[in-house]
């Protein structure tokens, strides 16, 4: 690596290490010698500069001498990170092979393929130092001053920013700048307020979202260090970790292929090809951090990290876009830009009306004066009556756009998948929160979802015989099970410094290891030692089944051994071994004996596994070796049966009621599954998918390739009906999935490897089970299931439907006080020239209702009534349903009554000056869509009571309010242009106001259609 001399220190003992047998004058002439010779060695090449091949042919000609390994002093190892980029990222095999390989990297980075780097902390922490951490620098996080310039582009706002600088204007010059700012101040203030409470929102929701991605991207990686295989951060690696990569992996950093079998990459996401491409160690070593494998596994060597890789600097480029809008959102703004329209018309209505009659004499002032008396009235006063009749249309105009309900949509999306990360699902996608309550149909996997997937083997039949102890076997028998344990396999044994043994890899792996080990006296380091593998078929979910193509060093012998689903491998058999070593021709009545034994174990929920092995004949060998194709020798027949392996993975705890939660709502569950028929239905018996009265010849139990075979008409009559798909292929899943959707079906899915990808991106929701899964399938989910279980996903059901009803609710409110301020300040604009709701009252009611009103009803829990009711269909089924609107055009009406007869009878009724009674108006107002969200927590039910008091957040919000309402009335007098009210007049405010309730209650005894009308709004 470098033209200075570089010696091996160890050899240096041969001077210095004086032998102790010498005499003390003897070791002083050894140790001047060594000194002498040294210093003259090293003079030498100072003064006698030498061209470098002149240079090299003297030192390799020299006898041997004392060398000394100098290291640089600007880093700890002897390569530095512009050398190993430009290696793997220009994939310069050339200069691969004048460093010896990656071995030649891996010993530069004080590294061993086998065992990985020290790993002791100041290691990691000198790497870390050297050559960078594991993350890439993501774009500035948008701050909040972002989010206020964004809400500054919203038109309502720059609409009231035009009105209050009116106001403001002409206020100061009607009355002075000391009283004449009040109202325009007052509306730049609630402006300021409705911004900030957008702003910090949306900014809070951003830095969620962060939080969240963080969350997500933290996947655990497999690693060994100092021997020891082991899981760690993916921000933990470093250079010169040795990482393990299998099927589905992200390769987490750029690095070199050390070994593998069949070790296929997608490197789609760095070169847009879809095409996979092999990795190897002779033609193309090179690895590069985001793409994922494809198929095989594969151990690398880390020599990148972070910023220093090509995914890095691409990353570090690409800003996240966290505004995504919904399908709710979308059908949102349709309402919000149709009832903006119909203000509009309203608006200029009024202001031709109010044009008309004031030109046309037909207003008085306030001393009963007419108001335009033609050429007598004078310009000013013009002008200011033309701004406050403009004033008033644009006030009603701003009533009519109820600008709050994105914003509280928002904010119910924004706390719901908090809660729902609190239940140990994790929103990716936000559409998910809403369209998860429309699920009709759930395709689940069985390992993992419905089970423990902790799995231990509990059967053992070799031949035709149960195996209780194999003291019994014959010794050559016992071998070819090791054989076929330790060498076909993707796990590893690892034995600590007290022979505690660790065992890893995929679970299914792990439990045949584990019981292997004691039960077979499998070594698995000496076996591995005694055999060279030549050849691997790496295990996929289409085959279900690996294999091996191996030599022993003993006596140069090839064999064959495979391992995978039972009845696959039984069909490739024609013998089987007894425990006397022999070998059996295995004819139709033997091979049904041994499908017999498998649907046994199958029924007792086991797991059914078989091991098979032939030896090559030796003539075979030469010719396929000969034309150099070492895969053709993996024989796919004539295997001989070794032993049934049965693995039992126990059902989770409290998975069958959440199956028959699910199907109490409407929600259909379905089980796929790549094990046989027999075990794929007693699990589903078990968790109660199948009902125990149903026989194996009933249409809801089916394989896969039956499904598949099947023309398309009749799939699509046979889909409602299948409950269970066993040995099913990824492909079988996708076409279920298609079937569903085209019948109509909302479909959400669960998966957790990249075979699964393909069916989770075409379901309308997908369900990714495990944040350790698989980084393509977490990436074509919506959902991530934290602990695996299927009981969180009926949860996830739940506040799916949550979500949506609570949105349902804002909506009713907010609708309720749009249609009632319209109605009101376009009667009282037309009829008596005033309005009772200004700008800034309007904006004091829309803070209330947008931002508290609607976080109060955001809280809702999920109830046991919601999920009793059938899934919300978004496609049928409108966003404001008759019995919304019969609730809105109740509470509407009763404040558009109460509050036009305070308007015109108000001052004689009460017996209160016009200041009071406005003030009683607005106050009114404010009480009225207090109780109006307590009648909003049941859209259907009449007693809006229940449950009330177990949501301490609903009770706190509304005091909050009551106290934000009595502070503007009392001490912001002159601000919101309000007056102190007596205690009489809080009790008739509150009177008139909690007849919200009782009229509520009789207005749900009104009957309504179920065709929805006024449909034009959804």
């Amino acid at each position: 690596m470098s033209n200075i001399l570089h010696v091996n220190s160890s050899s240096i003992g041969y001077l210095l290490d004086v032998p102790s047998t010498l005499s003390k004058p003897s070791k002083r002439w050894h140790l001047a010698f060594a000194t002498i010779y040294c210093s003259r060695a090293l003079h030498s090449l100072l003064n006698n500069p030498l061209s470098k091949n002149k240079s090299r042919k003297l030192l390799l000609s020299a006898p041997p001498f004392v060398v000394l390994d100098v290291e640089p002093q600007s880093g700890v190892l002897d390569i530095d990170q512009t050398s190993l980029t430009s290696l793997v990222k220009e994939k310069n095999l050339d200069q691969l092979i004048q460093v010896r390989g990656a071995e030649g990297v891996a010993e530069a980075l004080k590294s061993d393929t086998k065992n990985g780097i020290n790993g002791a902390v100041k290691d990691v922490a000198r790497r870390m130092e050297e050559f960078g951490s594991n993350t890439y620098q993501r774009p500035p996080t948008k701050s909040i001053f972002h989010f206020v310039a964004e809400a500054f582009k919203d038109l309502t706002i720059l609409v009231l920013l035009a009105c209050a600088t009116l106001s403001l204007g002409f206020g100061i010059k009607e009355n002075g700048a000391k009283e004449g700012w009040y109202d325009g101040g007052s509306i730049l203030v609630a402006i300021f307020l409705v911004i900030s409470v957008s702003a910090v929102n949306n900014f809070r929701q951003n830095r969620q979202f962060d939080k969240l991605s963080e969350v997500s991207n933290n996947i655990q990686v497999d690693v060994i260090r100092q021997g020891r295989r082991q899981q760690i951060s993916v921000f933990e690696i470093v250079v010169g970790d040795v990482v393990f990569l299998k099927i589905g992996d992200q390769v987490p950093a750029d690095g070199l292929f050390l070994d593998g079998h069949s070790l296929q990459v997608d490197e789609s996401s760095m070169t847009g090809e879809s095409d996979h491409v092999e990795v190897n160690t002779s033609l193309n070593p090179f690895l590069f951090s985001g793409t994922k494998v494809a198929d095989g596994y594969a151990k690398m060597l880390v020599t990148s990290v972070g910023m220093n890789t090509t995914w890095g600097e691409m990353m570090s480029t690409i800003n996240r876009d966290t505004n995504e809008q919904t399908p709710l959102q979308a059908r949102l703004n349709k309402l919000t830009s149709s009832m903006g329209k119909a203000g509009l018309a309203v608006a200029c209505l009024v202001l031709v009306v109010l044009l008309v009659r004031y030109f046309a004499g037909n207003t008085e002032d306030e001393n009963g004066n007419q108001d335009f008396n033609g050429s007598n009235t004078k310009a000013d006063d013009i002008v200011n009556s033309v701004v406050r009749i403009i004033a008033a249309a644009v006030t009603i105009v701003v009533v009519a756009i109820p600008e709050g309900l994105p914003l509280a949509v928002t904010l119910t999306l924004a706390y719901s998948p908090k809660r729902m990360m609190a239940n140990q699902a994790m929103v990716r996608k936000l559409f998910a929160c809403e369209t998860m309550g429309s699920v009709t149909t759930i395709c689940t996997d069985k390992t993992g979802t419905l089970t423990l997937n902790q799995m231990k083997v509990t059967k053992f039949w070799l031949g035709k015989d149960p195996i209780e102890g194999f003291s019994s076997i014959s010794p050559s028998v016992l071998k070819l099970i090791q054989h076929g344990v330790a060498l076909n396999t993707t796990g590893s044994i690892y034995r600590d410094t007290t022979g505690k043994l660790e065992f890893s890899g995929s679970p299914t792996e792990k439990a045949i290891l584990s019981w292997s080990v004691p039960e077979l006296g499998m070594d698995m380091e000496i076996l591995k030692h005694n055999c060279i593998i030549l050849h691997v078929e790496a295990f996929n979910s289409e085959k279900k089944r690996s294999g091996i193509l191996m030599r022993k060093k003993t006596d140069n012998t090839l064999h064959v051994h495979w391992k995978g689903a039972a009845e696959m491998i039984l069909a490739m058999c024609s013998s089987y071994y007894d425990a006397s070593g022999s070998t059996n021709d295995m004819d139709n009545d033997e091979r049904t004996i041994f499908a017999q034994i498998i649907e046994g174990m199958a029924a007792n929920s086991l797991r059914c596994l078989a091991l098979a092995h032939i030896q090559i004949p030796d003539d075979q060998e030469e010719h396929d070796i000969g034309v150099g194709l070492p895969q053709k020798l993996i024989k796919e027949d004539s295997l001989s049966l070794i032993g049934l392996v049965g693995i039992k993975d126990p059902c989770r705890e409290g998975v069958r009621k959440a199956v028959e939660d699910c199907q109490s709502t409407g929600v259909s569950v379905r089980m796929i599954t790549g094990d046989n028929v027999f075990t794929a239905r007693a699990i589903a018996s078990e968790c109660r998918i199948l009902t125990p009265d149903q026989d194996m010849n009933d249409e809801s139990v089916i394989e896969g390739e039956v499904f598949r075979n099947y023309t398309q008409d009749e799939r699509m009559e046979k889909v409602d009906k299948i409950r269970v798909m066993a040995r099913s292929s990824p492909f079988d899943k996708l076409l279920m999935v298609q079937c569903l959707k085209k019948k109509g079906h909302v479909v959400a899915v669960t998966g957790d490897g990249t075979n699964d990808a393909p069916a989770l991106k075409e379901a309308h929701i997908g369900l990714c089970m495990g944040i350790q899964d698989t980084e393509v399938a977490k990436e074509s989910s919506d959902i991530i299931i934290l602990n695996n279980s299927f009981a969180s996903i009926a949860t996830v059901l739940g506040w799916g439907r949550c979500v949506y009803n609570n949105i349902q609710k804002i909506i009713q409110l907010q609708l309720t006080v749009t249609i009632a301020a319209l109605v009101i300040n376009g009667v009282a604009a037309v009829s008596d020239h005033e309005i009772p709701f200004t700008v800034l009252k309007l904006l004091w009611v829309n803070l209330i209702m947008d931002t508290l009103g609607a976080l109060a009803l955001a809280t809702e829990q999920p109830t046991k009534d919601l999920m009793e009711k059938p899934p919300v269909s978004l496609s049928t089924q409108p966003l404001i349903t008759s019995i919304m609107w019969r609730n809105i055009l109740v509470q509407a009406l009763y404040q558009i009554v109460v509050v036009l007869i305070l308007q015109f009878s108000g001052e004689s009724i009460l017996g209160v000056n016009k200041k009071v009674k406005d003030t009683m108006i607005l106050n009114t107002s404010v009480l009225c869509q207090v109780f109006n969200q307590v009648n909003a927590r049941k859209l259907e039910k009449k007693n809006v009571f229940k449950g009330m008091h177990k949501n301490k957040l609903f009770l706190g919000i509304i005091g909050i309010i009551v106290i934000l309402e009595v502070i503007v009335v009392e001490s912001l007098r002159k601000f919101a242009d309000t007056e102190r009210l007596s205690l009489g007049q809080w009790g008739v405010c509150m009177g008139i106001s909690v007849l919200s309730l009782p009229i509520g209650w009789v207005g749900k005894c009104i009957p309504v259609p179920d065709k929805p009308f006024l449909g034009c709004l959804n």
